[in-house]
């Protein structure tokens, strides 16, 4: 049998890309995963008999569009259903916010509570469209390193900087973009509270930041790139849940020859004189490759996995300090019914505008700055900050007849508690997140059938994530592009030959789209032809 060229720890979705690529080049590949599917955080799990859970990734847009049709997604199953309205704001005094990718609703919408943020709107959406057209394409770039002095390097940096420089006057406003805090950015163009605390949750949505702090206001433009079908900063989510696009990645790689296997628990990174030849799985097997490609983050990859005295022993440092800080909480809950928003009624059993997208439960910005005081003191928030969705309310698919699906994502629940363990409060935290969102849907507490916490302990034991970082470590200007994971080794290469990042740690870091994956496969099969 010809012996492996690739052997990939871990089937999250970017590892499947990185395998789907790597055996369409004819690349013998093997796909280990520790647990008993595909997917790593995108994934669907049968919670409750009839409940199709996307337990952690929830939500669609980021995914590079030539994966989809280089790996013919759509052939494999992968269905992505738009949300319009994407998004509704429930407010103390039955005032609600309702918006979209329909510019005449956004409009009316907004003139509720300002007649010049309505009008401001739309230029302000079109100048980071026109920004995205600048970082946009680095996402499937492998980073330049400024220090090297190579001509490729000096290329890059040329090209990228080129890019900006078209900008022309929103030149200023791409870098404030990528370096910033979102609330200035926000604060300089509207005036309505409802507004910029509808789109600030966006800017710390799994960081441990408020929107006041520098570096929020790129998370924030993340999250405006991509697309959904075809249309430009829709959300959507994935017919039969999360892990139907992962199967869709899966099958592609399959059918190119790559070979997955599920409950294969890689314990440890084999190497020969100073070189990665292979991995030992739980149970003693060993399984041999020319390369060993790590879908885990750089912690798990290089402290745990290999050891740091296999590494230089600046590197391993430079590992050690990388920032995994987070302060995110999942909630998966099956619903008797919808919830009924005091802020904006319906009639009748069926989903309603304001169950189709995210539903926040954020205020004001000031709000936003005491959850995170609480967080950064290691207390869970008094008043957290409640992102919701209801996939079952566009898909009927992820839930029984008549019931519903909801996924509550919450911060700030900072790692490091000052007081007392997760274990033993989460269960409390997530009581305060029922009757908080009750407070604007009252009786939706009843409605309440089953629920699952998933901690930021729960998520680093069920995914792997240190820290329960949901990006595979945080993503301020310090830990992107040219300096992620580490400076030096942005290229998807590490200091052991042989041994290669394809996951979020990498460039350009986290969200479900595919990139990190995509290029570290261009690059191992640069060196595969360099021999």
């Amino acid at each position: 049998m010809r012996a492996l060229d690739e052997v990939i720890i871990g089937a999250g979705h970017n590892g499947l890309v990185a395998a789907a690529y790597l055996a369409r080049a004819g690349h013998r590949v093997l796909v280990l995963e520790a647990r008993d599917r595909v997917g790593g955080a995108a994934t669907t799990e049968e919670t409750w008999p009839g409940y199709r859970v996307s337990s952690a990734a929830y939500v669609v847009s980021l995914l590079r569009p030539e994966i989809e049709r280089d790996l013919e997604l759509a052939r494999h199953g992968y269905r992505l259903l738009p949300r319009n309205p994407s998004s509704f704001t429930p407010l103390p005094g039955g005032r609600s916010l309702l918006m979209g990718p329909d510019p005449e609703l956004n409009r009316s919408q907004v003139s509720k509570f300002s007649t010049r943020d309505a009008a401001r709107l739309p230029e302000y959406e079109a100048m980071l469209l026109r920004i995205a057209t600048a970082i946009e394409p680095t996402l499937t770039e492998t980073p330049p390193d400024p220090f090297a002095r190579r001509p490729r390097d000096l290329w890059s940096l040329l090209r990228t900087g080129w890019r900006f420089l078209r900008l022309g006057r929103d030149g200023p406003r791409a870098v404030e973009v990528l370096t910033g805090s979102a609330r200035a950015i926000l604060d300089r163009w509207f005036e309505s509270d409802e507004l910029k605390a509808t789109l600030a949750t966006d800017a710390i949505i799994g960081a441990m930041a408020s929107p006041s702090l520098p570096g929020t206001a790129y998370v924030l433009f993340h999250h405006v790139m991509g697309e959904c079908n075809g249309a430009r900063g829709v959300w959507g989510y994935v017919q039969g849940g999360m892990g139907s696009l992962s199967q869709a990645i899966a099958a592609a790689a399959c059918e190119a020859g790559a070979e997955i296997r599920t409950g294969a628990r890689v314990e440890r990174i084999l190497t020969e004189s100073g070189r990665a030849v292979g991995v030992a799985l739980a149970g003693g097997e060993e399984v041999r490759a020319r390369r060993v490609v790590s879908n885990a983050d750089a912690s798990v990859t290089f402290l745990r996995l290999l050891g740091a005295e296999r590494l230089p022993a600046d590197f391993a440092e430079a590992v050690r300090g990388i920032d995994y800080a987070s302060a995110s909480l999942k909630i998966n809950l099956a619903l008797s019914e919808l919830p009924r928003f005091t802020a904006l009624p319906h009639e009748g059993p069926g989903p309603a505008p304001q169950h189709r997208g995210t539903i926040h439960v954020c205020p004001s910005l000031d709000y936003m700055e005491r959850a995170f005081d609480d967080a950064r003191a290691g207390r869970p928030s008094q008043e957290p900050i409640l992102e919701a969705t209801i996939p079952s309310a566009v898909d009927p698919s992820v839930a029984p007849p008549g019931k519903h699906l909801m996924s509550m994502f919450v911060q700030y629940a900072p790692y490091r508690l000052a007081e007392g363990t997760w274990d033993g409060h989460k269960e409390a935290f997530a009581d305060r997140c029922v009757a908080l969102f009750d407070a604007h849907a009252p009786g939706f507490a009843r409605s309440v059938l089953h629920r699952e916490v998933l901690s930021p302990l729960d998520l680093e034991r069920r995914f792997g994530l240190t820290g329960g970082n949901i990006f595979q470590g945080a993503m301020p200007l310090s830990q992107l592009f040219f300096m992620r994971p580490v400076p030096g080794y942005a290229d998807y290469r590490t200091p052991v030959p042989g041994l290669y990042l394809c996951g979020a740690a990498t460039h350009p870091g986290g969200g479900v789209m595919g990139a990190c994956g995509h290029n570290a496969a261009r690059e191992i099969l640069r060196d595969a032809r360099r021999g």
